[in-house]
């Protein structure tokens, strides 16, 4: 068996792997990533919010990240019957970037790793891990390589950055019950022949079908957009098992976008994923820090994954570059605690979205302006600044701003 060394070992090279790479090679840390797919290869994840550019700033991949051309977002719109609630990012409350990306996963993801690779980032694709052995904090990976070759790669540390692949998840038993209730989701691409191309463009768009179900229109710079569906799982029962018609069928519960799409053709059968949420009993451990899917994803409804992904590969590798330089770090609050607080954040934000709180305050016919760019702020990805009220009081905030509407719709 072949033999290799490795001071960092980095499971896939999707965003959080390559902002944890690109990074601590910018910093002279030896790094490989394994990543089982060949790339470019299809990812759910598509709409990016403003925080995520700081991350990818920091780690050295933005500027690759602009040149790509990627379809500007401003902003994000909710629709439900005749009620429109718009958020435009340079309105929002604080610092922080007024704008990001709608970008096909597959261009994004490749765009990042060959930046990556173009630094001096080692990947080795179409590689599938074997087995995972700690020795102590250190560890021995076999792999079988493209060449079908098994190598056992020695590490100092490893980065799961393995999204929804999960890989030390399910071999250290991790699993856990998700923040989230149940949702399904499914999705597929168009060409809109008759859309013009370019980085501006239509805003992102939630239609609201009932309480809990929604339908996502993305639109990209190459005249692609991605439609999708999401629900509790069991609303897609009352559908064709055929995932091509139960597209068919539910684009026509549209009001908003009622007939829109009809002529055009799927550039993929439609994509089912069952229960989307997911979440793991600890982030860390002896040799290992979990980032981004590998660790928690809540639900698509923000787009805060890839924000998630590159926040949290971006904190680990700055906390394995401060231990490698002989400083103490206290994983579970330098860490755990930073990541949670944010996650806690959001999720507040899902669980009020899916009762029906928030969408009533978003959609609110007369709202506050200031209260409405506090709400944004959390919407662009800023849900560690507690300054802002709807970050610091998140757990309670829009509860009692939806019973202060429902009293005031009362009155009236």
């Amino acid at each position: 068996m072949k033999k290799e060394i490795s001071e960092i070992l980095i499971i896939g090279a999707g965003p959080a792997g390559m902002v944890s790479a690109s990074y601590l090679h910018n910093q002279g840390v030896k790094v490989l990533v394994v990543e089982k797919a060949i790339f470019p290869r299809f990812q759910i994840g598509e709409s990016l919010i403003p925080q995520c550019m700081d991350n990818l700033e920091e780690a050295g991949l933005l500027e690759a990240s602009k040149k790509a051309g990627f379809q500007k977002k401003y902003g994000v719109r909710f629709i439900k019957d005749k009620s429109v609630g718009e958020f435009d990012f340079s309105k929002k409350y604080g610092e922080g970037w007024d704008w990001t990306w709608q970008v096909p996963r597959a261009d994004f993801d490749d765009c990042l790793a060959q930046e990556a690779q173009r630094k001096g980032v080692e990947i080795w694709f179409d590689t599938e891990i074997i087995n995972i052995e700690f020795i102590g904090s250190k560890s021995k990976t076999t792999v079988r390589n493209s060449k079908g070759e098994l190598v056992e790669i020695t590490a100092d540390f490893i980065i799961d950055s393995s999204g929804f692949g999960r890989v030390l998840a399910k071999k250290l038993e991790l699993e856990a019950p998700p923040q989230i209730a149940s949702h399904s989701s499914i999705f597929t691409h168009i060409k809109e022949t008759d859309r013009p191309l370019g980085k501006e463009g239509e805003l992102l768009t939630f239609e609201v079908l009932e309480r809990q179900v929604w339908f996502w229109y993305f639109p990209f710079s190459n005249g692609n957009s991605s439609l999708g569906f999401v629900a509790p799982s069991e609303w897609f029962n009352q559908f064709s098992k055929n995932t091509e018609v139960a597209m068919q069928e539910m684009l026509r519960k549209l009001e908003f976008y009622d007939k829109r799409f009809n002529k055009y053709t799927y550039l993929f059968t439609p994509i089912k994923f069952e229960n989307i949420s997911r979440n793991v009993t600890k982030l860390y451990g002896d040799g290992f820090v979990l980032t981004g899917n590998s660790a928690e994803f809540l639900d698509p409804v923000f787009s805060s994954g890839v924000s998630f992904a590159t926040a949290s590969g971006l904190l680990a590798a700055k906390l394995i570059l401060k231990e490698r330089n002989g400083i103490s770090v206290n994983w579970e609050t330098e860490y755990v605690e930073y990541i949670r607080n944010g996650v806690n954040v959001f999720s507040s934000y899902v669980k009020e979205w899916y009762s029906g709180n928030l969408q009533k305050i978003i959609l609110h016919d007369k709202p506050n302006n200031e209260i409405k760019a506090q709400i944004c702020a959390v919407l662009a990805g800023y849900v560690w600044d507690t300054t802002n009220p709807f970050v610091k009081k998140h757990d309670r905030i829009l509860k009692n701003l939806s019973r202060l509407i429902e009293l005031e719709e009362a009155s009236n």
